[in-house]
C-alpha cells in the first residue's frame, strides 16, 4: 500500500490510457479551469437562446434541456481530460462559473435526480445516443415520442462536440480527437 505525500492531488494525475503516475503540471491545471468556465459560458448562451423562444404551458423541456447539457458537461469531462483529476477540476470550474454568473441557471441544472437516469443510460455502453435521447424524451414526460427522442439525441452529440473542442483547444487534444 503506498502513502500518499503532503500534496497528492498536485503530486499525482492518473494517465487514463497507460495506468502509469506523473506529475500534473500547473499548464495542465490551468487548462482544465480554463475548459470548465469555457463550457459553462457555451451553457449558459443556450440557455439563454432557449428561454428566449416562445413555450408553451410546459416548461419541462427547457427544464430537461439544461439538465441533459449539464450532464453532458460532465461526461465530456470525463471523456477528454486526459485524467480524473483534471476532469473533476474541469468539473469544478464549470460549476463555480454557473454559480457566479446565474445562480438561478446553477440551480436548475443540477438535479442529481434526472442526473441518475442519464447516467444509467450512458453506462449501458451501447448506442449511449439513442438512449441519451430516450431518457431525455422519459424526462420531458413523453416517453416513447420519437421526435423528443431524436431531440434529446441532438442535443447530446451537439453538446459533446462543444465539449471535445473546448478540451482540444485547451490542449486535451489527444482525447478529444
Amino acid at each position: 500500500m503506498k502513502i500518499a505525500g503532503d500534496k497528492p492531488s498536485r503530486d499525482l494525475k492518473q494517465n487514463r490510457e497507460t495506468g502509469e503516475q506523473a506529475p500534473a503540471s500547473k499548464a495542465d491545471l490551468a487548462a482544465a479551469k480554463e475548459l470548465g468556465r469555457t463550457v459553462a459560458f457555451c451553457f449558459m448562451q443556450d440557455a439563454e437562446k432557449v428561454a428566449r423562444l416562445p413555450e408553451d404551458d410546459d416548461s419541462q423541456p427547457v427544464i430537461q434541456r439544461r439538465l441533459l447539457l449539464s450532464f453532458t458537461a460532465t461526461v465530456g469531462f470525463e471523456q477528454f481530460c486526459p485524467s480524473d483529476t483534471l476532469a473533476g477540476i474541469a468539473q469544478k470550474s464549470f460549476l463555480d462559473t454557473l454559480k457566479k454568473e446565474d445562480g438561478e441557471l446553477y440551480r436548475s441544472s443540477s438535479d442529481t435526480g434526472a442526473f441518475s437516469f442519464y447516467y444509467l443510460a450512458y453506462r449501458r455502453g451501447s448506442e449511449i445516443d439513442r438512449r441519451i435521447g430516450q431518457t431525455f424524451a422519459m424526462l420531458c414526460s413523453h416517453d416513447g415520442d420519437p421526435i423528443y427522442q431524436e431531440l434529446g439525441e441532438a442535443l447530446y452529440c451537439w453538446f459533446l462536440s462543444v465539449v471535445r473542442k473546448s478540451a482540444a483547444n485547451a490542449g486535451f487534444a489527444q482525447n478529444a480527437g
